[in-house]
């Protein structure tokens, strides 16, 4: 037997192993990010059922996750409250536009609108960002940055399938592209925060603001704010509105968002955000198994399109920052 062990091993011999056991632990964290994020539909549409209204489940996810994440967001901030007084303002619009105007709008596509179908188009928003860019920069996008933009705008079409015999209401539709303006926003301001501000206080602060609009909005009648003890099937099970809320506020919120930042921590934001593209495959999948949804062979493919289109705009946007460097 050989006398030499782990720790007798060069530095350099362990470096690769520790390397790779981190990433490999990042991807399975990543995933599990992406199954809690796209359990979220199957949820809202729970509580939908049993009578709730979108503004008071976007009001109650967002205000039990900022309880939840009150008291690790101030742990993470001893001695560095100096922090918010800085970035109040990116705070602010996180919670205004990131999570709230992006939540609702979601949630309000998927009261009409199958959650797959509702999910893929709020994935748009990276073609949005270029679009953007390319306005504001005045710079012609790369072939291939144009190529995947519009290979997401030709899934768009097929997943609104409009010859097909599929029925999508198109307010539903103008909701789910409100989603992905505001996924778009959170994208921007999310790249703007300084850096030495713990993630974890920007979630729980863009939470509490995202809640308090949410009651804001709907004390001032704009739109409905419905709370309700009903059921809802899930499953093929009646179940309580209680048990929908609270798989909601842990599953879908605190421990979706608490384990991608630890993904991200673990891959880098570029990765971690490449495998949070399963999310859709993760909704649609939940649909299927928990609410018997699943979109028309068409719109599948169409969702393969947008999806394509994306990565393959993140590829080239990747390839992008390695040449300035």
């Amino acid at each position: 037997m050989s006398e030499t062990t782990g720790s007798q091993l060069p530095a350099g011999a362990r470096e690769p192993a520790t390397r790779n056991a981190s990433q490999t632990r990042g991807i399975w964290i990543a995933l599990a990010s992406s199954a809690a994020f796209g359990i979220s539909g199957s949820f809202a549409r729970g509580l939908f059922e049993a009578g709730w209204s979108p503004t008071a489940a976007v009001a109650a996810r967002m205000a039990g996750a900022a309880v939840v994440l009150a008291i690790p967001a101030i742990l993470a901030m001893r001695g560095r409250w100096v922090l918010v007084r800085t970035n109040w303002l990116s705070i602010l619009l996180f919670g205004l536009f990131g999570v709230g105007a992006c939540q609702l709008c979601y949630f309000l596509a998927v009261q009409r609108l199958d959650v797959g179908v509702a999910l893929l188009l709020e994935y748009l928003a990276p073609v949005l960002i270029v679009l953007v860019l390319w306005a504001r920069h005045q710079k012609r996008p790369s072939v291939a940055t144009i190529v995947g933009t519009l290979l997401s705008l030709l899934g768009l079409v097929a997943v609104l399938d409009l010859t097909g015999a599929s029925k999508i209401d198109p307010v539903g539709v103008l909701w789910g592209l409100g989603a992905a303006v505001g996924l778009t926003v959170y994208f921007f301001i999310s790249a703007k925060v300084d850096g030495a501000l713990p993630p974890i206080m920007l979630s729980a602060g863009g939470m509490a603001v995202g809640a308090i609009t949410m009651v804001l909005v709907g004390s001032l009648g704009i739109l409905p704010m419905t709370f309700a003890a009903g059921s809802g099937s899930f499953a093929g099970f009646q179940t309580p509105w209680w048990v929908a809320l609270v798989g909601l506020i842990l599953i879908a919120t605190v421990f979706s968002y608490t384990t991608g930042v630890m993904a991200a921590r673990e891959l880098g934001s570029k990765v971690a955000s490449f495998i949070s593209l399963t999310e859709v495959l993760f909704a649609v999948l939940w649909a299927w198994l928990l609410l018997a949804e699943l979109p028309g062979l068409v719109q599948l493919l169409g969702g393969l399109l947008i999806v394509a289109g994306v990565v393959l705009v993140r590829v080239d946007e990747l390839r992008a920052v390695r040449k300035e460097r």
